[in-house]
This record gives C-alpha cells, sequence and structure tokens, in this order.
C-alpha cells in the first residue's frame, strides 16, 4: 500500500524455515494432482486474464500512489495461500474450487451489537480504490489497486467495548482446500491487531482488485488489507472476527515465534534470523529497492509505536 507522500514501500509473507523444510515432502504428498498443477496453473495464469464481475461506485481513495500498478496476470497468479499450495502458482488454479457463495462473517467478542453479516451486506457497505504495495514472499512486491472499506466502518456497526483491545480475524476452512490436510500451519488460519491498529484509516478489509471482485487466490470474497505491515496481517478469505481483550495468537507466530512476531512491523535495519530485511524486489523488476520502514507509512503510523522496542516488539 502507499501513501502520495512516499515514494517506496515493501510488504511480506515470508516462508519459515520449518515449512521451507516440508514443501518437497508435501509435494510428494500431493501427488501427481498437485504437481501438475504447479506447471498447469503458472501456464494457465498466463495464458488467461479471468472474467469477474465488475464493483461499480467505488470511489478513488484518499491513500494511494503513482507508483506503476503490477498487471493483474502477476497479482492474480503468484499468490500466497497455503490452505490451497504452499507452491506460488498453484492456488490460482486450485482455489477455483473455494465456495464463496453463501458467505457470512460471524463478528463477536467485546462488543455490544454482536452479529453474523451476510458478505452482500457487506459488498453494499460503501468503498474505494487504494493502491497499496503488497510484499509477496521473500523479498518480492506488488503494487495493487485494492477495493475495500475501512475496518473502521465495519466496528462501528458492532460497537466494540470498552474491554476491547485486540481483534482476531479467522479465516475459512473448507473441503475445496487441499493444504488444510497438511500440518504446515495451524488451521484455521488466524491473524491479530491491536484494536488502534485495526482502527487506523489505512487498514482496510478489501472485497475487490483491479475494479473487479475479488479473485477466489486473492482472498475473496473479504480479507484483510494492512499497507505498513508489508503483506503480513493479509487474512483471506474471512470468516469470523472477534474483538478480545487478551492477544490473540497468530498463524505465524505459532509456526516460528523466534521468526515471526505478533506486531510483523518489518524493521529494515533487523536481519530476519535467515536473510538481511533491507531490501526488496518489486515483480517485473531487477534492481532491488531499500525496505522503507512501515513500508513508507511511518508519518501515518509511527506514533501507534511510541515506546515501542521494535526489535523485541517485531
Amino acid at each position: 500500500m502507499i501513501i502520495r507522500s512516499t515514494d517506496d514501500i515493501a510488504p511480506s509473507e515470508i516462508t519459515p524455515q520449518a515449512v521451507h523444510a516440508r514443501r518437497r515432502e508435501l509435494m510428494v504428498a500431493l501427488g501427481a494432482g498437485l504437481a501438475g498443477g504447479v506447471l498447469g496453473a503458472r501456464s494457465a495464469a498466463a495464458a488467461e486474464t479471468p472474467q469477474a464481475e465488475l464493483l461499480d461506485g467505488v470511489t478513488r481513495g484518499r491513500f494511494a500512489t503513482s507508483e506503476a500498478q503490477t498487471t493483474f496476470k502477476d497479482a492474480t497468479s503468484y499468490n500466497n495461500y497455503y490452505e490451497f499450495s504452499t507452491d506460488k502458482y498453484s492456488p490460482a488454479g486450485l482455489a477455483k474450487r473455494l465456495r464463496v457463495r453463501p458467505w457470512e462473517v460471524v463478528v463477536d467478542g467485546e462488543v455490544a451489537r454482536p452479529r453474523t453479516i451476510g458478505i452482500d451486506e457487506l459488498l453494499r457497505l460503501p468503498r474505494e480504490e487504494r493502491i497499496y504495495r503488497m510484499r509477496c514472499v521473500e523479498g518480492w512486491s506488488m503494487v495493487i489497486p485494492w477495493v475495500g472499506f475501512e475496518f473502521a466502518r465495519l466496528a462501528r456497526l458492532v460497537e466494540p467495548t470498552s474491554k476491547a483491545r485486540y481483534v482476531e480475524f479467522i479465516t475459512a476452512s473448507q473441503d475445496t482446500m487441499p493444504g488444510l490436510s497438511y500440518r504446515v500451519l495451524d488451521w484455521p488460519y488466524g491473524e491479530g491487531l491491536r484494536l488502534d491498529e485495526a482502527m487506523h484509516p489505512l487498514t482496510i478489509m478489501a472485497i475487490g482488485m483491479y475494479g473487479q471482485v475479488l479473485p477466489n487466490q486473492n482472498g475473496a470474497p473479504i480479507r484483510l488489507v494492512v499497507p505498513w505491515k508489508y503483506g503480513f496481517k493479509s487474512a483471506k478469505s474471512i470468516v469470523h472476527i472477534r474483538f478480545t481483550a487478551t492477544q490473540p495468537g497468530t498463524a505465524w507466530n505459532k509456526a516460528a515465534a523466534n521468526e515471526y512476531g505478533f506486531y510483523s512491523n518489518v524493521n529494515p535495519e533487523v536481519d530476519h534470523p535467515r536473510w538481511s530485511q533491507a531490501t526488496e524486489r518489486r515483480i517485473g523488476e531487477f534492481r532491488k529497492r531499500p525496505t522503507l520502514p512501515f513500508n513508507g507509512y511511518a508519518e501515518q503510523v509511527a506514533s501507534l509505536y511510541t515506546g515501542m522496542d521494535l526489535r523485541k516488539n517485531f
């Protein structure tokens, strides 16, 4: 994600060592179907642009960037979606099976008015386009025009109580998802934000991209987008949002706590245990770019972490 006052940014959803070590095991276990899917999905995604329902009534968001956008083909054919595959190309084909209707999101916990909201009601909320930059994996990034609404708008529907300090996001588990058979992560996938992070105007619930309904492999029908987190916190296909008094566990933190903290604020001055975080590379480019603090949004969000040691609270 990007703000006009910045020239660059960087996001990230990086494969932990334990997961990377099991990739060959997973590929063998999934058999010829998935192995074929790795190549088939790559060629299929490159050969066709999916036709999808266009979103009307979309306004230009106040947070945007003039940077060149990643092509729709690249953004929809290179995806992190472990419920379908640890491979980045396979979800484009495998996620076609995802059932996105009917779809409801339960919103409860420390709120005055818990409720279950149908996706069609969420699609009717006023939405805008925001061009944000997201990191994909191991330093690769994209610039994507997301369509969505501020999370704060959804929160106002349920009225968080004074006890609410965090927000937990839980994603779908379906029999359409072959990756759930393998304990790569603790399913269902869960993410979390501090309440003030969730309520920040940069945080959106995305229901589309490139002016159309969200493709399955990109987290249909509704997902979380937090631009200063470098692609972390990108919970896809959300079915449950819970306001809590205590800090919720998150999938990556449970998988590798020494590498992935709760906050996921990538510090370019602090190396990841297995690589430098100082640079990233845009999809379609060869040169590396500097990794910016808070993905270039320091002016907007640095105050959220005043007094915190971001080497320890990573």
